[in-house]
């Protein structure tokens, strides 16, 4: 029998009364709405009845009494609502000392690192003013602070006549009742009792059960406001998949405590994410100058990216820092960022971060196809404006019995990935054409000529070279890299211009005979 049977509710919401008073007339109070939803959802994902119990008193804020004590004590799962009233509510602040009193007298505060209690922010309060039993836990927010304006607006909970739904509210609350109902159902198991006896003698032991496939430990970095919904989105969909997401408390607010945690997190994480918006963040006390997002960032790549572990950055299109340290901040991660094990830096659509990470956690490296005595293939990486200029080479390549595949440019984000992910898997050789394309755009594909062991790649490649074409200009002239070949020619194609990475091919196949 599971540890819930130990109490008669699921549920007891802790609100203050004032927070349920109609703004206007003809509409519910904010916590009648939401034990209302939660009395109507829960049963839905449970697929039976919960046992929600609040007081329900008109007046008397601040009255505590011996009915709430007892209620508390057949309770399994505490629901703070947090306002500024909460704060000041003395009825309020003597639920919360009677929960956790009675929890450490039963079965604890925590069940297998799962906290017993919820805190949803209805309005905004700085961390420094929640309960200090609170102030670690991850809040529920139902509000988003305007980054520009520093003024933060809560989300519409009713629905008026005529009126849409506020997607953020509805988000927030699946988030919330979903996370319940793990609780629930984490309590419905059986209780953690003795070791079993050992097998008898001659008997071998059992084996462990295999743990799921498709379940990970991902780190999801904190980000800013202006991507908190994105963050969410990404959250959710990772926790209904099975995967468990970090950070499971709120990050400190000092440095040192910070990166001592994230380090901690990390740690245990097979892929960190990281959602890089417009605006810098918070600069931890202690910390001269580097926000918390970026701190998360260099502690991920601190932690280095090996067989088991990788990052995943992303930004959105379009991407437009709103001050001068966002700007640097993404301009040293365009510039610097490098993978030796499958780590990637993303620009594009939420919903093709997510299929990326879906992606990511369910594929297995390709086995590597010998090609001894096949045609050597070229991977002729191109930008899609640099098509036509790459034609002479292509046919020069094809004429020299060369298999010649290029880029995959028609197609959502994701297929055109993953087939450049593949086609770098499989060809022999990797010349990477400029012309109109930009210098970013460059350095993005020699990025992945460092990642390809992450990818699964086990022979080197035979030839790696960079061809760059007109138009001449002064960063053309200047660029310089180690880790591939560089050919310079502005002028038409002269078949000539490639005979230094043919050479470079031939010699490899000669020293692998």
């Amino acid at each position: 029998m599971g540890l819930i049977h130990s109490f008669k509710n699921h549920l007891f919401i802790s609100y203050a009364h004032i927070d349920n008073e109609a703004i206007a007339e003809g509409l519910k109070g904010w916590v009648d709405t939401l034990h209302e939803r939660l009395a109507k959802r829960l049963p839905q994902l449970l697929g039976r009845q919960v046992k929600i119990w609040r007081d329900t008193k008109l007046a008397g804020d601040d009255v505590f009494n011996d009915v709430i004590v007892i209620e508390l004590s057949k309770t399994a799962i505490l629901l703070s609502v947090l306002t500024p009233r909460y704060i000041d509510s003395k009825a309020c602040r003597s639920e919360l000392d009677n929960f956790f009193r009675l929890a450490a007298q039963n079965v604890g505060i925590r069940v297998d690192e799962k906290h017993r209690v919820f805190k949803v922010v209805k309005t905004y309060l700085a961390r420094e003013e929640h309960p200090p039993e609170l102030r670690d836990l991850l809040g529920y927010e139902f509000y988003q602070e305007d980054p520009a304006s520093g003024r933060v607006r809560e989300f519409d909970h009713e629905i008026g006549p005529g009126a849409a739904r506020d997607k953020r509210y509805w988000d927030k609350f699946e988030d919330l009742v979903w996370d319940i109902k793990e609780l629930i159902k984490r309590l419905e198991g059986p209780p953690p009792g003795p070791p079993p006896d050992p097998p008898p003698e001659n008997q071998p032991n059992p084996s462990p059960p295999e743990p799921s496939p498709s379940a990970a430990t991902i780190y999801l970095a904190e980000t800013t406001s202006d991507l908190s919904v994105e963050r969410d989105n990404v959250k959710r969909e990772l926790q209904q998949f099975g995967h468990i997401v970090l950070p499971d408390k709120a990050l400190p607010l000092k440095a040192p405590a910070l990166r001592e945690a994230v380090r901690e997190y990390l740690k245990g994480s097979q892929l960190s994410i990281h959602l890089i918006g417009e605006y810098y963040g918070i600069i931890p006390e202690m910390e001269p100058e580097r926000s918390i997002v970026r701190l998360q960032q260099e502690l991920a790549m601190e932690r280095s990216d090996n067989g088991e572990f990788s990052r995943l950055i992303w930004m959105p299109s379009g991407l437009q820092p709103k001050d001068e340290r966002q700007q640097k901040f993404i301009v040293d991660l365009q510039r610097s960022f490098s993978s030796h094990n499958g780590s990637d830096l993303l620009e594009g659509k939420l919903e093709d971060l997510k299929s990326i990470i879906k992606t990511k956690l369910t594929q297995k490296p390709k086995p590597v196809v010998s090609t001894q005595g096949d045609t050597d293939r070229i991977y002729l990486i191109c930008d899609r404006q640099d098509v036509d200029a790459i034609k002479p080479l292509q046919k020069y390549l094809v004429e020299r019995r060369y298999k010649v595949t290029l880029p995959l440019l028609d197609g959502s984000e994701e297929e055109v990935f993953q087939d450049h992910k593949e086609t770098l898997l499989l060809c022999d050789a990797i010349l990477v054409f400029q012309g109109l394309a930009s210098e970013r755009w460059l350095r993005m594909k020699l990025r992945d000529l460092v990642k390809l062991p992450g990818y699964g790649r086990k022979s080197p490649l035979l030839g790696k070279a960079v061809y760059i074409s007109a138009p001449e200009s002064q960063a053309k002239e200047e660029f310089e890299t180690q880790e591939a070949l560089i050919i310079k020619s502005y002028r038409e194609f002269n078949p000539s211009s490639l005979d230094s990475f043919l050479a470079q091919i031939n010699k490899a196949k000669g020293a692998l005979q």
